[in-house]
């Protein structure tokens, strides 16, 4: 069946092997979804993302983390921009996630990444979803 929001699928797939106490997750790949599981890889959200090849077919695998007392290290982790409403900040107007304590993934011209970069680079774009 054909999915119209590929990445929210990845996101929930993530929350929902959270819930469930799961160690690994597989979500068919896209370049969106690998830059998006690296950025929380890089940010410590998760432990490890892997992409994996069958054939003509790609899946990214990505290994959850969690805490000593055996909680998800994702407390939420939403959808911002979605295919009916697409959201654009400039560099300035991009919104701080918990006050810098999150993370909001931004698809730019130059790729995806971090508020924190976008800002750094003083470039806007398509404010992707927010994590904390």
């Amino acid at each position: 069946m054909a999915n119209s929001d590929p990445l929210a699928d990845l996101l929930t797939r993530i929350r929902n092997a959270g819930l469930a106490r799961l160690n690994k997750i597989e979500a068919p790949a896209s370049r969106l979804k690998i830059a998006v599981a690296e950025i929380l890889k890089k940010e410590g959200y998760v432990s490890e993302v892997e992409v994996v090849e069958d054939g003509i077919e790609r899946s990214v695998e990505i290994t959850l983390k969690y805490t000593a007392d055996k909680r998800l290290a994702i407390n939420r982790l939403g959808r911002i921009s979605r295919p009916g409403r697409r959201v654009y900040a400039r560099c300035q107007d991009i919104p701080r996630v918990k006050n810098g304590l999150g993370t909001c993934v931004v698809s730019t011209s130059q790729g995806v990444m971090t508020d924190k970069e976008a800002r750094r680079r003083g470039i806007g774009g398509e404010l992707v979803c927010e994590v904390w």
